[in-house]
């Protein structure tokens, strides 16, 4: 696991723990000599995971729309920014360079990406970790969801076990180094059963 593809809010949020994480997740970053892939932004909890991961050392790969940069809030001094032209590009490109994914607090935007990610792992077209920083009780209410598809029957609980959770940054990574992949076997039952 060497680089991290980390999905969160081009808005700060309106609690200060969500920044205080976001600093915090690119400090570790780097101080484990881990890499960040991310949406390229310079605003928001996006802006400060790739600051904070920049200024202590960590390579900092920026993936964003043409569209978006073009509204100035790319991160245009990034030394690896990635220009693509569209939302799909970005979340493409994004997971071939990431090993592992983390999402903090977020939007539409990051719960879409996140969760696409997901979907891929369950379908068997990777088998990389994923993590949700769960910061202040965030994702309780999406992870409740979650345990409620689980025993509604829509997710199976060997694919819900594919997320990995933790409020702790360094104990998230940790977890995301001793996962191992589960080789699950077909999602779908056979047609006809």
């Amino acid at each position: 696991m060497k680089r991290i593809a980390v999905f969160c809010g081009s808005s700060s949020g309106t609690d200060p723990t969500y920044v205080h994480a976001a600093v915090a997740l690119g400090e570790l970053l780097a101080a484990q000599n881990l890499s960040l892939v991310y949406g390229g932004g310079n605003i928001g909890l996006m802006g400060k995971v790739a600051s904070a991961a920049l200024a202590k050392g960590a390579h900092v790969t920026g993936v964003i729309p043409e569209f978006m940069l073009q509204k100035e809030i790319g991160k245009i001094d990034l030394p690896d920014l990635r220009i693509v032209q569209s939302m799909h590009e970005r979340k493409a490109l994004m997971a071939d360079l990431a090993d592992a994914f983390i999402a903090l607090p977020g939007g539409f935007g990051t719960l879409e990406e996140f969760t696409e990610i997901l979907t891929w792992s369950q379908l068997g077209l990777h088998e990389k970790p994923l993590g949700l920083l769960n910061i202040a009780g965030f994702y309780d209410p999406f992870l409740t969801f979650l345990d409620h598809a689980v025993t509604a029957g829509f997710i199976k609980p060997k694919h819900r076990a594919l997320l990995l959770t933790d409020e702790n940054p360094a104990a998230l990574l940790e977890q995301m180094r001793s996962w191992k992949p589960a080789h699950l076997s077909k999602w779908l039952p056979p047609q006809g059963t």
